[in-house]
């Protein structure tokens, strides 16, 4: 089997960096909104609330635009739109990379953080309290790790399952 082309390892991480922001700001508003808050009764506001009310808090409406962005980069890397922004405006200015990286354990790592923020979506909706902001928090530290130490979380676990035979691999012919 052959290992699709490299790309500059540099890119995830400089996508790592922003998606840290936003997840950071979906976490505080995750925070402030309904997901934490209590009603004059002592209630949870969010079994409260009404599916639109669950829907158009600020931290939910944040954190499904995330949702996007990283389904957007699991389906079509090539235009994802920090990964272009690193293409255009950023590589040129940098020293051509050192290596090059498997894009597969990056994409994977998108998919990972797809699914911690869907769940914490799903849950929020339903009127799990506290789920959006637990959610956003997870997803934000593994983009912390990775912007601020280059480690990937997703790419480990990718790397683990591969090692298990479980992803990446070709079935044998034997």
């Amino acid at each position: 089997m052959t290992t699709p082309a490299g790309i500059d390892p540099r890119g995830p991480r400089f996508a790592a960096t922003i998606t840290t922001v936003l997840l950071l700001a979906a976490t505080f508003l995750g925070l402030i909104g309904i997901s934490t808050a209590r009603t004059a009764g002592g209630i949870a506001a969010i079994k409260a609330a009404t599916l639109l009310q669950r829907a158009i808090d600020p931290g939910f409406l944040l954190t499904a635009v995330i949702a996007l962005l990283f389904l957007w980069s699991v389906l079509s890397p090539a235009t994802a739109p920090w990964g272009v922004v690193f293409r255009r405006f950023v590589r040129p200015r940098l020293a051509p990379p050192t290596e090059l990286e498997d894009p597969r354990p990056p994409r994977f790592a998108q998919g990972v953080g797809l699914f911690v923020v869907t769940i914490g979506l799903v849950l929020h909706l339903v009127g799990v309290p506290w789920a959006l902001p637990i959610a956003t928090a997870a997803a934000f530290i593994a983009a912390f790790l990775n912007a601020a130490f280059s480690f990937c979380l997703g790419c480990q676990i990718y790397l683990l399952l591969q090692r298990a035979g479980i992803l990446g691999r070709a079935p044998s012919a034997a």
